[in-house]
């Protein structure tokens, strides 16, 4: 409640979860409403039959665009590629991660890219979960009813990289960094007691 016993905005936003593929790209939606956050849409972007590897690119472009389009995102969380042996493989999946991302530059959205580990280890507090425990969490978690799970991992790794988001903006952020206990002591003489 303010001063006129109205009650208070609460903050909306709206975070799109990318999870960057060269054959199925997997997005989510989530609103946040405070504290409290639902999904709003998953789904993924299905390339398998698209023969060309530039094709596939421009396809990513068109969905990304249709989907920032329709949700209308106040920022993105993309989900960074894992570092594999395969070079063709990790070149391929930057690309596709990359055109994503100048979807989003195009249309003014902020970026914020997270490790596969990180996103692991805010949803279910273990950084080798495997995808089926990620997307149990999150159904329970944002209450999805069972017919709105997607069949796909892709879908529920995008939703996890909003949702790991989601979290991040409730994480207060450190005002001070220090290299080490000098710069510490230094810059806090006047709280320190002698």
């Amino acid at each position: 409640m303010d001063r006129n016993n109205t009650p208070a905005t609460v903050p909306e936003k709206i975070i799109l979860g990318i999870d960057p593929g060269t054959n199925v790209m997997g997005y989510g939606v989530l609103k946040v409403e405070g504290k409290k956050a639902g999904m709003v849409a998953m789904g993924v972007i299905d390339m398998r039959k698209i023969p060309d590897g530039y094709l596939k690119l421009g396809h990513i472009f068109e969905r990304v665009t249709g989907i920032i389009s329709s949700y209308l995102p106040d920022e993105l969380a993309i989900e960074a590629p894992f570092f594999g042996k395969n070079v063709q493989s990790m070149l391929k999946l930057g690309r596709a991660q990359g055109v994503a991302i100048a979807a989003a530059i195009q249309r003014g959205v902020p970026i914020t890219e997270y490790e596969p580990t990180k996103i692991k280890v805010a949803i279910t507090g273990n950084g080798a979960a495997s995808k089926e425990q990620v997307a149990g969490m999150l159904q329970r978690m944002l209450h999805i009813p069972e017919e709105e799970m997607s069949k796909y991992m892709d879908a529920t790794d995008a939703l996890g990289a909003a949702y790991c988001h989601f979290i991040q903006l409730g994480t207060p952020k450190v005002e001070h960094s220090y290299k080490d206990w000098k710069s510490f002591v230094n810059e806090n003489k006047d709280k320190i007691h002698k």
